[in-house]
């Protein structure tokens, strides 16, 4: 019995220095932020965006969308990237062996005609079936495909663009109309810079016609409600927060701008990952490193996308099982970083903190969990410190949601209405009871499934956004 005394208060010691670790990193972490979201205001307070729109040095962007059984959501999608303001730009959207009607519906909405394939193939990729652009819209181009998943659709839209800089999207993406004008900017002032991250928003519950955001809503539906939080923490604060303390290792899939050259010289996607969009950050910052070439990362908070989150547990598990195998994957690939000097800061303290904080903390949480329970059942452990811990942790959690709220409130405004407001402080207090252990939960599932090489996608499936209603005029 002593033994195992002694290995429980082992467990304990090893879990509370763990919390500590992680809280005082949070707290470095929300303070980076901060100082981050008030330089950009000082910086970018008087500049107008739109002046980039009659500029002559605004380096030309292809925007790559793509999109495998979208149907529900591709023509208000697509409609939206046609409406982004932006002087040279260009629009592929790639229809990655969809069995549904996405192409169809690609073809009858903007008149679609077929054109000569010719470019050139610097990565491979699977058969591209066709190439059509559109009658209506002489920027958009569709590439047919044959299926090869995200990362191969990706690549084909790299060989078929003709733009310096690559914005890459979720076919399901809303982009706010002066996104790339804002997301262009760290590419103009740093020749360092290699790629840049925007804010994602929930679009769930919002009203949308022609591909925008008419009016913003925090949803009632408690899963969306919940992620909406989760998205405010995640990029107000989290991402946002890297800026000072290394660099991101991460720009999500769903809204990133990207030098193409440095995406090609890289070798562009990985196709046998799951997380092609880390796997990617850490290739291009590695190889910046080993090849003395720029590869600076950073993240914006004011460029807006909004996408359609999941609103049912079993796609929503699948998605955070696949987010965590793609951490794990793209940690493993380039692990000669990981506590590498060679590699500075990125080596020895950027790769260890994402290992360390990242990828194990369901780990410990679940060890954690275990070892109180056990320890309380032996009564090894004073059952009012447990509960006073607890307490601590949740209400720590809690102050970091409100404190990415009231950032948001404060600097942007994106919310809504009061009553919308209190919802998402509503969903931030519940977030902690049964959705915080399913996520550990899908996490670890993640974790295991990793171990055992597993790679499948998994299926998302779209409900389609709340279009607004049609307004008829009688005479």
């Amino acid at each position: 019995m002593s033994t195992l005394l002694l290995i429980l208060a082992a467990a304990n010691l090893l879990v509370l220095a763990y919390f500590v670790a992680f809280n005082v990193f949070q707290t470095v972490l929300i303070t980076s932020a901060g100082l981050s979201l008030g330089r950009h205001h000082r910086t970018t307070w008087c500049d107008d965006p739109r002046r980039l729109l009659g500029s002559e040095v605004a380096p030309p962007i292809s925007v790559l969308a793509p999109a495998h059984n979208e149907a529900a959501t591709i023509v208000e999608s697509v409609r939206a990237l046609l409406a982004l303001r932006y002087p040279r730009m260009e629009i592929v959207v790639v229809n990655d062996g969809s069995t549904d009607e996405t192409l169809a519906r690609l073809a009858d909405a903007f008149a679609l005609a077929p054109v000569e394939p010719v470019f050139r193939r610097r990565l491979d990729t699977a058969p591209i079936r066709g190439l059509y652009r559109s009658r209506l819209h002489p920027r958009l181009v569709v590439v047919d495909k044959d299926n090869g998943g995200k990362a191969d659709a990706l690549n084909a839209a790299l060989n078929v663009i003709t733009g310096e800089l690559a914005c890459a999207l979720d076919a399901d993406t809303l982009v706010e109309s002066d996104a790339l004008l804002r997301m262009v900017r760290p590419f103009l002032r740093d020749p360092r810079v290699v790629a840049v991250g925007g804010t994602i928003r929930v679009v769930n519950g919002s009203e949308v016609s022609h591909g925008r955001v008419l009016e913003r809503r925090v949803p009632r539906q408690i899963l969306p409600g919940i992620q909406t939080v989760e998205y405010l923490r995640a990029f107000l604060f989290g991402r946002l927060g890297w800026n000072r303390l290394g660099g991101n290792l991460i720009i999500s899939g769903a809204f990133g701008l990207f030098d193409r050259e440095a995406v090609l010289l890289a070798g562009g996607y990985e196709a046998a990952t799951v997380g092609e969009d880390m796997e990617l950050i850490a290739k291009i910052r590695r190889r910046g490193v080993e090849a003395g070439v720029p590869s600076r990362v950073e993240f914006l908070p004011d460029p807006i996308a909004w996408t359609e989150v999941p609103s049912s547990l079993r796609v929503l598990a699948g998605q955070r099982d696949r987010w965590h195998r793609g951490l794990a994957d793209a940690l493993w690939r380039h692990r000669r970083m990981m506590g590498n000097p060679r590699y500075g800061v990125l080596g020895t303290f950027v790769a260890p903190t994402f290992l360390l904080l990242e990828l194990l903390a369901p780990v410990v949480e679940l060890l954690g969990l275990v070892a109180v329970g056990v320890a309380l059942a032996l009564g090894a452990v004073d059952g009012s410190f447990a509960l006073l811990l607890l307490l601590v942790a949740y209400g720590w959690g809690l102050l970091l949601s409100l404190l990415a709220i009231a950032l948001e409130e404060f600097s942007f405004e994106r919310v809504g209405s009061p009553r919308d407001r209190l919802r998402l402080i509503l969903w931030a207090v519940i977030e902690p009871f049964g959705y915080r252990q399913l996520t550990v939960y899908w996490r670890l599932r993640g974790l295991s499934r990793w171990l055992r090489g597993r790679t499948d996608w998994g299926t998302m499936h779209r409900e389609g956004f709340v279009l607004a209603p049609t307004t008829t005029t009688t005479t």
